[in-house]
């Protein structure tokens, strides 16, 4: 069969699927009426994972729903005047009462008609109380149908009365359970003529589990094999014919067939792909529909739907003229999109200080698409990260009578702002009666001006350590379609120089002061890529204990590139990175780079790259986490910037920069970590750091004048515990020159 490559959609939002060049042969009536009268019902059921009403072989009957399938028939039957042949009528007509007095969805009542050869057209029946008499012609109910016996050259037919009165008093159960013994079984069309096709006759027959020749039946059996042969999905409708012959009583299926499919005209599709429903009907072309298989196409293009959280459904399917089968699909586009806010304590509508636009920019989800169920759950996932909110949640509400849906974003806002305190532990610090500890004091503002803009000044403070930020975002430029963020920093910082160039023999300390601005931008580079870029401008040099400015250590080892006591560059940084899930321990991958730009002839010129790589891969209810990262630096650069190797974020086992501090570096570890008890976890770790020989190439060698390795490696164990402040870390390594350290961390490694 050649393919369909001539689908197409038209101007009105339908697909039209041409019947292919051969010969067709599927032909089908009216199979689906209309089930969603409403856009309520509509979300219901897909709220419910059900289906819609669909007359097929599993729901409501062809047969019961449209008038042109159901036929009367009112045959009479003529017997001698014998004693035994009018014995045997009696008998018939008994087991024929159950049809009109028992419950059937096929025929709910029955009428049968037995005359003698020289009677006239009508029977009277005296009841047991008078002579009142009744006339039983045709049956006109939709689901109702008369029944009699004839011989096959007989066209007369003859009307029963008082057959009505007589049947009120007669129990259905009673009767169900005779038996009329059958000598033949037929299938017909509906005019009692041979079917054309003996494949459809094979297929009725085989349908057939207890009306067999030289059987005997019960009304309720032959109702059952009714149903069987509609259920076979060959068939439109089907009705029983009982012909009294000379050989016993014969038992014809009068069957209509389903038409011949001869092409598809699908209304109402906008996102469902042709190639989908080429794909689907592809099989059916030049072939007798079958309702099953049809029932398997429409649940197949409503799973579609279902397998994307789309609000859509095959409504209905109708034949047209000429064979072409009408797909009616049900959309529902989204209408409007409304931000409702609500109190944090009663829960009622309140006034937002958010302005509705900063949210409605975050949504995927837009005006005139179709609704989707999972691009809302993200949807609600991205409001929730902005920070601003408590509480977010979506409602979709039908639209009117539109056939369309409302969104209604109910959202509680968190306090906008206020002060906080805390505290920290710094990696920098080795020793010292307060060894490491940070004291911080914060002022934040996480929503501006209504629109997300976050203002953060903050003041940490340690033994050594001090750091004074002040730090403005917009997370989303105004008027900017690509999501782009601005970020304006000023720092004042003072760190140990420790990391590179260690304690002094005088027993003082060096620190490194910093003065630093800049403006960065980021955005959205495609899915789970997100990019930055930026200017940095920054002043740093080297002080003792005391805070004077020194420019050589007590190694006679220069402290700064440019010989000043200070410093200076600008500096451009460009960093990609990419997140798996945005989960700690999903795989991650960051490049960045620093370019600097000597704008005067002292400022300093280099350009340092640097990498690092996480994957995280579940081992049952362990998981191992591997990670990478390395660097490497070119040009004239400031010594206190080297790559320090070494310590909890680098190479356990080791004081912070112990192994080494050069041009480039490279260190790899790995870890397993399980539950233990509760919140309580454990972990094994083997950590490897190396400079790669490039620890001379930095200004006065001060790995070289302290003796670090270069390289080390180390391994251990240790505990982890959740807590409201994040993981606390407790590990307790050994290195390769046989040392022993703990290592204490608050969150993640670096």
């Amino acid at each position: 069969m050649p393919p369909n490559d001539d689908v197409c959609f038209t101007s009105c939002s339908s697909l039209k699927v041409p019947h292919p060049t051969s010969p067709p042969a599927f032909h089908l009536p009216i199979l689906f009426a209309r089930a969603t009268n409403s856009f309520a019902q509509l979300i219901d059921s897909l709220r419910t994972r059900s289906g819609f009403q669909r007359v097929s072989p599993r729901f409501t009957p062809l047969w019961s729903r449209t008038p042109s399938l159901i036929r009367s028939a009112e045959l009479t039957h003529s017997l001698s005047g014998t004693q035994e042949a009018h014995s045997a009528s009696g008998r018939i007509r008994a087991w024929l009462d159950g049809a009109l007095v028992g419950k059937s969805s096929l025929l709910c009542s029955a009428s049968l008609s037995m005359n003698r050869h020289d009677q006239s057209t009508q029977y009277e029946s005296k009841t047991a109380k008078g002579e009142d008499s009744l006339l039983v012609g045709k049956s006109h109910l939709l689901c109702s149908a008369s029944l009699s016996l004839t011989r096959a050259d007989e066209s007369s037919q003859a009307r029963v009365e008082g057959r009505e009165m007589q049947l009120k008093g007669h129990s259905a159960g009673r009767h169900d359970e005779e038996r009329v013994l059958i000598s033949e079984v037929l299938v017909r069309n509906k005019d009692g003529e041979e079917l054309e096709r003996k494949d459809l006759e094979t297929e009725a027959l085989t349908a057939l589990k207890a009306c067999r020749a030289n059987s005997a039946l019960t009304v309720r059996e032959v109702q059952e094999d009714v149903h069987r042969i509609i259920n076979s999905g060959y068939f439109s409708s089907c009705m029983p014919v009982a012909v009294d012959t000379r050989d016993g009583i014969r038992l014809v299926f009068q069957v209509e067939p389903n038409q011949e499919f001869q092409g598809l005209v699908c209304e109402g599709a906008n996102v469902l792909p042709a190639k989908f429903l080429e794909d689907a009907f592809r099989g059916g072309y030049g072939k007798v529909v079958n309702l099953k298989r049809l029932d398997e196409v429409i649940t197949s293009i409503n799973g579609w739907y279902m397998e994307r959280g789309l609000f859509a459904l095959v409504s209905a399917v109708e034949i047209l003229s000429g064979g072409i089968l009408r797909l009616q699909v049900s959309e529902a586009e989204v209408n409007n999109i409304s931000i409702r806010f609500l109190d944090r304590k009663t829960v009622e509508p309140t006034i937002g200080k958010t302005k509705p636009e900063t949210i409605l920019r975050q949504l995927t989800t837009k005006k005139g698409q179709v609704y989707s169920m999972l691009q809302g759950k993200r949807d609600v996932e991205t409001v929730l990260t902005m920070g601003i909110m408590e509480d977010v949640s979506i409602i979709p509400q039908p639209a009117s009578d539109t056939g369309k849906v409302d969104i209604v974003m109910n959202v509680v806002e968190r306090p906008s702002g206020g002060f906080s305190a805390g505290g920290g532990i710094s990696s920098g610090i080795t020793s010292g009666p307060l060894s490491g500890l940070i004291g911080s004091f914060a002022y934040s503002h996480r929503n501006l001006f209504g629109r997300n803009q976050k203002l953060h000044v903050s003041l940490e403070r340690g033994q050594i350590d001090s750091i004074f930020r002040i730090n403005y975002t917009d997370p989303w430029i105004a008027g900017d379609d690509k999501r782009t963020s601005r970020t304006i920093t000023v720092q004042n910082s003072r760190t140990p120089g420790t990391l590179v160039h260690g304690d002094q023999n005088d027993g003082g300390s060096v620190t490194i002061g910093r003065v630093t601005a800049g403006i960065e931008f980021s955005r959205p580079i495609r899915p789970k890529w997100s990019g930055t870029a930026g200017l940095i401008f920054q002043h740093a040099g080297a002080h003792d204990e005391n805070g004077n400015p020194v420019i050589k250590d007590v190694f006679s080892s220069p402290l700064t590139a440019s010989g000043k006591p200070n410093d200076e560059m600008l500096l451009a940084k460009l960093e990609s990175v990419y997140t798996g899930s945005g989960d700690h321990g999903s795989s991650m991958l960051v490049f960045n780079m620093e370019q600097g730009i000597p704008v005067l002839p002292e400022w300093l010129s280099f350009n340092r790259v640097n990498g690092r790589a996480r994957k995280d891969i579940e081992i049952g209810p362990a998981r191992f986490l591997l990670s990478l990262s390395g660097g490497h630096v070119v040009g004239n650069f400031s010594p206190h910037e080297a790559f320090a190797i070494g310590g909890t974020n680098s190479v356990r086992g080791y004081e912070e920069g112990a192994v080494g501090s050069g041009r480039s570096y490279a260190v790899g570890s790995g870890e397993i970590s399980f539950p233990m008890v509760g919140p309580v976890g454990g972990v094994i770790f083997g950590d490897y750091g190396t400079d790669l020989g490039s620890g001379p190439t930095v200004p006065g060698d001060p790995a070289g004048a302290r003796l670090k390795p270069g390289s080390g490696y180390g391994y251990g164990f240790g505990i982890r515990l959740d807590s409201p402040l994040g993981p606390l870390r407790l590990e307790y390594a050994f290195n390769n020159r046989m040392a022993k350290r703990f290592h204490f961390g608050v969150g993640h490694r670096n």
